[in-house]
């Protein structure tokens, strides 16, 4: 007959579970918090033991003290978070950054742009290292990092000589996707941006070379697009935007969006408006995320490889983060990563007038 031992789970200590299993309370921890001191059947029995009398391992704040590190990653983003979560390359994105993340016993935690009352997530939130995604220079958040002294890693920034980067060839793939447009032989052509700024004052983010990328292939045959305005990099938002274009007489005969989301918002408003894509008008996104696939007719599109570029982004900060510790200075890179024209269904020569 087995012998049980009631115990209150309250009471229940590091002590407890090293008496349970004849082992000190520092082997215990190091079960816990460094499993590389043991043995993996000694950190089984030590973990099994632990399970059964209700302990769930050392305190984390204590945890955190202890080791000077919390095993957290913030990324600061300038979006909603509801934008954040349904937009599918940003999910994509993330999803990749904190798969990588998760190998190396890394959390990751979303930064909102702006606190609330007292508390600025970019102040307050404890973190080892951050990636601050597609900001402007000037954001506040990115401002109390930088005094922090974290280490940083940017993706879809401008280039900061003190700061790891990751971009991809925006203005290349916007020249691809203008030049496809231009061959095809149109010539009335608006580009759907997002923000109310102008795109060529947009302090050298990735809008503003994408802009200069449409611009390097329709200024030549002498096409000055009409640029409108979409309020955020969403379906609903280029829908709205788009609808009264399509109503005038001189509508264009091809889009060119800033996003996946904002071309198919572009070609919902054409299905409202009674036209025929590609036959009366030519959409044509950035990104090739899932939806451009999904899109009724698909997408033609630039790609960039959203969970390549995510892991591209979780082993720099790794990186930077190793340094850290071993009392070495980040090493800063400014990494671009390539674009390609993808094309579907979505374009095609304008009809003769």
């Amino acid at each position: 007959m087995n012998s049980f031992t009631l115990v209150d789970v309250a009471r229940v200590t590091m002590r407890t579970v090293a008496e349970r299993v004849g082992v000190s309370p520092m082997t215990v921890s190091n079960a816990f918090s460094r499993p590389d001191q043991l043995s993996a059947a000694l950190r089984e029995r030590i973990l099994a033991a632990a399970a059964e009398l209700g302990y769930v391992g050392p305190d984390p704040a204590a945890r955190t003290l202890a080791r000077g590190t919390t095993g957290t990653v913030g990324i600061l983003v300038t979006d909603s978070l509801h934008y954040v979560f349904t937009d599918v390359f940003s999910a994509t994105f993330l999803a990749s950054i904190a798969e990588e993340l998760a190998g190396r016993g890394l959390a990751l935690t979303i930064l909102p742009p702006e606190g609330t009352g007292t508390v600025v997530p970019t102040r307050d939130v404890a973190m080892d290292a951050a990636i601050v995604y597609a900001c402007g220079v000037d954001a506040e958040g990115l401002g109390w990092l930088r005094k922090r002294g974290l280490p940083l890693v940017q993706v879809d920034q401008p280039a900061d000589p003190t700061v790891t980067s990751i971009n991809i060839e925006d203005r290349a793939g916007a020249r691809a996707a203008a030049q496809h447009v231009v061959d095809l032989g149109h010539r009335r052509v608006a580009v759907l941006v997002v923000g109310e700024g102008d795109p060529l004052d947009d302090s050298g983010n990735h809008q503003e070379q994408r802009m200069l990328g449409w611009l390097d292939a329709l200024a030549p045959v002498g096409v000055k697009p009409v640029v409108v305005h979409c309020s955020v990099s969403a379906e609903d938002a280029a829908f709205d935007a788009v609808g009264p274009l399509l109503a005038g007489p001189d509508r264009p005969t091809a889009l060119l969006c800033f996003s996946d989301a904002l071309a198919a918002g572009a070609l919902r408003a054409a299905r409202d408006a009674g036209l025929d894509v590609p036959a009366d008008l030519t959409v044509v996104g950035f990104d090739d995320s899932p939806l451009a696939q999904r899109t009724n007719p698909p997408l033609t599109t630039v790609r960039q490889d959203a969970a390549g570029k995510g892991r591209v982004t979780a082993a720099a900060l790794v990186d930077a983060l190793d340094r850290r510790r071993a009392g070495r200075p980040q090493q800063v890179e400014h990494i671009v990563l390539p674009t390609e024209l993808v094309v579907r269904s979505s374009s095609a020569a304008p009809k003769a007038r």
